[in-house]
């Protein structure tokens, strides 16, 4: 199984908490890289952190957590080589990987419920990157932000 660096602000701690136990009871090693209560914190910081852990191979992919999914993506996109992606659904999750790869999931803990997110991390777990067509637009992705794909 893979190792999955973790991150959240404040307003998404509880969901970030109940996904990371997920993750660790389906055999992935947890890179929990905070936040560690629903103490008031800046989104910027975490998302950039877990970027930094799969841009710089500590884990190979990434789950990030805040009010609405929207801000810590943002963060998360600034480091070379992440690929994150917001999702609200298993859809949307399924086709990051599969035609982004996405190698960072985020997710919004006052928009999508418990049970939706964990469906959503499940298909973006299980789904594969189709490659194909996918693979020059990824390319480009790198070349935007200067990283190797």
């Amino acid at each position: 199984m893979a190792t999955i660096a973790v991150g959240s602000d404040h307003a998404g701690y509880a969901l970030k908490e109940q996904l990371a136990g997920e993750l660790h009871d389906l055999g992935h090693e947890v890179l929990d890289l905070g936040v560690h209560s629903t103490d008031r914190v800046d989104y910027p910081d975490f998302g950039a952190a877990v970027g930094r852990a799969v841009a710089g191979g500590d884990a190979e992919a990434g789950l990030c957590v805040c009010g609405s999914g929207i801000g810590i993506a943002m963060a998360a996109n600034k480091i070379p080589g992440v690929r994150a992606a917001t999702v609200h659904d298993a859809t949307s999750a399924r086709l990051a990987r599969q035609h982004n790869d996405a190698n960072v999931l985020c997710l919004g803990e006052r928009l999508t419920g418990p049970e939706v997110a964990s469906e959503s991390l499940r298909a973006w777990l299980n789904a594969e990157f189709e490659g194909g067509r996918h693979v020059g637009r990824i390319e480009k992705l790198s070349d935007l932000d200067g990283s190797l794909y």
